[in-house]
């Protein structure tokens, strides 16, 4: 026996480093693969890393209790800025007229749920008991499936309790699991309370992408016969008109350029021209006739080239300013910004990341290639500066104190809230101060999923000490029952007012649903069940406020009423 005491020592020796790496490992993959066992189409994913640190943290399996808190709180931290790294730049834009009614839906979502976890509260739970409500709060947050409002509740709770704060991942636990059916369960019962038909919400997603290619980049070329226009500039022409359009090549008197600004129009004159769909008709019916040629395949020395923009230097320079058509003698005509085309309008702020489509000399474009920097490698490394500068003012800026009348003590944004804010203002308006915020996809999945997973595997190896006793000997059951109320009686109220009184698509009210509980799984049902991107819409345009909501809400709940 002694010959494999080493082995004995290593899982029994909790406070060292062999020990602590090796339990996290084993509670992660254990989690990550089980996560991935579907049932009825439908698994866990790496939530059921919680639920494996349970079981380590019951039979004894665990590690110091600071080495736990310290690993959870960074999990946190990461977790949640990645998140704001990635809804930033789409933040605010999700604010438009169809944006501002679904986020408006979403908010009411969200405040039902809370409005629910109350009456549950009230009905079903000894109100002198202060430890009820904190359970309830870790309730809610397993009924609407969102783990960094657990990690908000739980610092705040930290806060008002201190060291002796109830572990609410328990009852999170407890909710979870019917949470994810709930949702899809009640999103299937709005279209039959509803009388949605399947079919002719994709006829209607149909005629919509009609519309909206009108927005899309159109290229044309065109011949002007409009005589007013002879002898004006392309810039006199461009403010007349005021329509966004860039001239990228005019033929005069049978000679090809790249125009500028000061180039002068005459009746006669030939132009290839790029615009928004939307605009098509009126720059024709102002200038002339559309020609039935192609420059582009004629015999001259211009080219056309898709450029990466890999320059910090460049991020959040506008396209203006930046001069391409009077000092290198090119043109831009489209932006590709995360697969999707922008139009080349000269207010338009570079980021690093986007393709231009650059025309001109082949000698110029690649002039500009150069400045541009055009270099994918340069993607590859990723600008991890940006990430820690955003999470040390993220920590100062949570760390502030409030003080609201009422409170028992101050309102903190915390670890949780202050990176998130911060984050998204640095995904948003990072270039501004030359912050490049620029991250592959992978990447940034990658962070966030290592920030989420040592988040979940240290509230797991907490909570599971008490898991069971707090499950089966407590109020387990009343929390797996009021969880299932608390998602899905908001669902059913804002679904139905979505789909009656604003006329939403009931494919986009999916989406706008599993983006309110900012429920992965929800919104792969919908996709699965939709041949069209309307669930993927409604779900981003509602998810960035809806994890500020969730995350702001928890401690707001936690220090006004559980104090």
């Amino acid at each position: 026996m002694e010959t494999f005491q080493w082995l004995t020592n290593l899982f029994t020796t909790t406070d060292s480093v062999a020990h602590i790496t090796l339990l996290y490992a084993l509670v992660i993959a254990t989690g990550v693969y089980l996560g991935k066992i579907k049932i009825g189409g439908i698994s866990l994913g790496v939530t059921f890393v919680l639920f494996a640190g349970i079981v380590a943290g019951h039979i004894g399996f665990t590690a110091p209790a600071p080495i736990l808190t310290f690993v959870q709180d960074f999990g946190l931290i990461l977790f949640v800025f990645m998140i704001g790294m990635q809804v930033g730049p789409g933040f605010f834009e999700s604010f438009g007229t169809a944006g501002l009614k679904l986020n408006g839906l979403a908010a009411c979502g969200i405040l039902l749920n809370i409005l629910v976890m109350f009456v549950c509260y009230f009905v079903f739970f000894d109100t002198s008991n202060v430890t009820n409500l904190p359970m309830m709060v870790g309730t809610l947050y397993g009924a609407v499936t969102n783990t960094p409002g657990l990690g908000a509740a739980n610092e705040a709770l930290g806060s008002v309790f201190g060291n002796n704060a109830p572990q609410i991942a328990s009852a999170y636990a407890c909710a979870y699991p019917l949470g994810v059916l709930g949702i899809i369960g009640a999103t299937i019962l709005i279209r039959y309370i509803c009388n949605v038909k399947l079919e002719k919400e994709e006829e209607q997603l149909n005629t919509l992408e009609g519309v909206k290619a009108n927005q899309k980049p159109h290229k044309m070329h065109l011949e002007v016969t409009n005589s007013y226009l002879e002898g004006k500039t392309l810039l006199q022409v461009h403010d007349f008109l005021n329509r966004d359009f860039v001239v990228s090549r005019i033929v005069h008197n049978g000679e090809l350029s790249i125009p500028n600004r000061d180039t002068v129009f005459h009746v006669g004159d030939q132009m290839l021209i790029v615009c928004a769909e939307a605009d098509y008709e009126a720059i024709v019916a102002f200038i002339g006739p559309v020609l039935n040629i192609d420059f582009e395949q004629q015999d001259q020395p211009l080219v056309s080239k898709r450029i990466l923009v890999t320059n910090p230097k460049i991020n959040g320079k506008s396209l203006a300013s930046l001069h391409f058509s009077s000092v290198h003698g090119v043109n831009v005509t489209r932006v590709t910004r995360q697969g999707m085309d922008i139009f080349a309008s000269a207010g338009l702020p570079l980021q690093v990341g986007d393709r231009i489509m650059v025309v001109g000399p082949e000698d110029a474009v690649d002039r500009v290639a150069n400045q541009m920097g055009n270099s994918l490698r340069r993607l590859d490394a990723p600008n991890i500066a940006t990430i820690f500068v955003g999470i040390i003012i993220g920590i100062i800026f949570g760390s502030l104190p409030i003080a609201i009348p009422g409170m028992p003590v101050p309102m903190k944004l915390g670890i949780a809230g202050g990176p998130l804010i911060i984050a998204i203002l640095i995904g948003r308006y990072g270039y501004k101060i030359h912050l490049v915020t620029y991250t592959t996809t992978s990447a940034n999945m990658m962070l966030r999923e290592i920030g989420l997973v040592l988040f979940l595997a240290s509230v797991g190896i907490k909570a599971g000490a008490n898991f069971f006793e707090t499950v089966v000997e407590g109020n387990g059951l009343f929390y797996v029952l009021t969880g299932f109320l608390i998602t899905i009686i908001p669902i059913l109220i804002v679904g139905p007012i979505a789909r009656l009184r604003f006329k939403f698509n009931y494919f986009t009210i999916m989406g706008m649903i599993a983006g309110t509980y900012t429920d992965p799984p929800a919104l792969a049902y919908a996709n699965s069940i939709c041949s069209k991107e309307a669930p993927a819409v409604g779900y981003s345009t509602v998810y960035p406020l809806s994890m500020f909501l969730r995350i702001f809400t928890a401690q707001i709940v936690v220090l006004f009423f559980c104090g």
